[in-house]
């Protein structure tokens, strides 16, 4: 078993908040969740209240109750084990693998829209392939100057979310101006239908309060700071998802928005053909793919921390266990998760036919890994609240066991439902290829655990 690293306590509540806007608030969701229509407004109120306020509770207790480096391992294996909470890692830390792939595909496609229109797959590809190894790179600096990235990320995101929106109310407003999709209150009420596979996207697009905790052994309060983070981040989040939402829909019909191009193609309708508003979605563009980029390096500093954790406690291989030397970040994780998305991204460009098939793919195959990890994280907060009722609760939910139970079975019911959503699209059944990537990946994280186990024995 490898010896734990000192870890030196760099984080603020500032530098906190800026992480998880960075970790959660995806510029990409937006066009997935547009496509939905203008009901896409209404689901994103409905999931706010079921979900986003019930997920970011949870994790505020958990933060913390349990400061653990590691986070979501941390909280798991408290609750369930050791091998449970590897099993989540793994995941976990995987999901971030292939998620990378897809986020840096998207980059490259939204480079070529603005640039070179021509780029071949295969020149998009190098791009993704040569920036995923940049993002291995600054994991593995000391957080004192890594959470820059993702500060930097957080920051532009809320400019470019900002100009997104007083884009789309400049366009509404505009004389003489017909909004590209209907806005009138029937338009307002949620369908199912074909519209479920993308409502999944904004479950998915919830999801990420938990990752500082993976560093809180890197915060200066931790048990001060978590609530805080969390409130403020959740605040900024669900507005910005909310009125970009708008943005996209005021401008581009819903039939014409593109999963890879729809940010581009927005910022282009918003601004118009004049000089000024050329320049402004050039601008814009550009801020979009380095929030891309922020988000990739945003969650593999948390998720390699996280899988680092379970490597020291011998619960997966020891080549995932090695840190730099003097800052203590993760070196054989951060890796090896490159080596893994590399591989990925040239794996899928021979199967994909085209930019779009390939991100969708992609991100549909790390989705189902990312969300099971969550049933283990929000089952082990009603598990030790009950298992562990007497341990100080510097945050608690409010309401009780009665609340603590609703917002359980709520929040695991609807991560169960966007799962199967990922994996099943209503009327063209089962994705073969994602559901081969997330039973294979279950299959190759046991093998890993066992290899741990000789390892130690």
């Amino acid at each position: 078993m490898n010896e734990p690293h000192h870890h030196k306590r760099s984080l603020g509540v500032r530098d906190m908040t800026l992480f998880t806007v960075s970790a959660i608030l995806l510029l990409d969701t937006l066009a997935a969740s547009a496509s939905i229509g203008v009901s896409s407004i209404t689901w994103w109120i409905l999931l706010g209240i079921l979900f986003f306020i019930p997920y970011g509770l949870i994790s505020a207790e958990l933060g913390t109750t349990y400061p653990e480096q590691g986070g979501i391992y941390a909280w798991v294996r408290d609750a369930f084990g050791p091998r449970w909470g590897t099993r989540v890692t793994w995941l976990y830390w995987l999901n971030t693998a292939i998620w990378n792939g897809a986020i840096l595909v998207l980059l490259a496609g939204v480079f070529a829209q603005i640039f070179l229109p021509d780029l071949s797959l295969g020149a998009k590809l190098a791009m993704a392939i040569a920036l995923n190894w940049l993002v291995v790179l600054i994991t593995t600096f000391s957080l004192d100057i890594g959470k820059w990235v993702p500060n930097a990320g957080a920051a532009i995101k809320i400019v470019a979310f900002a100009a997104l929106i007083a884009g789309g109310v400049a366009f509404a407003m505009r004389d003489n101006v017909q909004l590209a999709n209907d806005f009138s209150a029937w338009s307002f009420v949620p369908e199912w239908g074909a519209s479920a596979t993308y409502i999944s996207t904004i479950i998915y697009g919830m999801l990420g309060f938990e990752l500082v905790c993976s560093a809180s052994e890197e915060m200066k309060d931790p048990v001060r700071d978590v609530p805080r983070a969390i409130l403020w981040s959740g605040v900024v989040i669900f507005l910005a998802y909310l009125l970009g939402t708008f943005a996209i829909l005021a401008a581009i019909p819903v039939e014409n928005i593109d999963l890879v191009e729809g940010l581009v193609d927005t910022l282009r309708q918003l601004f118009g053909d004049s000089t000024l508003g050329v320049t402004a979605a050039l601008v814009l563009g550009i801020m979009v793919m380095l929030t891309f980029f922020s988000n990739c390096v945003t969650w593999a500093i948390g998720c390699c921390r996280a899988a680092t954790e379970a490597a020291i406690d011998g619960e997966l291989p020891k080549f995932l266990a090695s840190e730099h030397k003097e800052y203590g970040t993760p070196i054989g994780s951060a890796v090896v998760m490159g080596i893994i998305t590399t591989l990925i991204l040239l794996g899928y460009g021979l199967l994909a036919t085209s930019n779009e098939d390939l991100f969708w793919n992609l991100f549909a195959s790390s989705a189902v890994l990312f969300l099971l990890p969550y049933l283990g994280a929000i089952g082990s907060f009603l598990y030790m609240r009950k298992a562990d009722a007497d341990r100080p609760r510097p945050f608690r939910v409010p309401g009780g066991m009665p609340v603590a139970t609703t917002m359980t079975v709520v929040c695991i019911g609807l991560l169960l439902m966007t799962i199967l959503l990922f994996m099943y699209v209503p009327g063209e059944g089962f994705n073969l290829l994602v559901v081969s990537v997330a039973i294979g990946s279950i299959l190759v994280g046991e093998a890993m655990m066992r290899l741990a186990e000789r390892e130690t024995a």
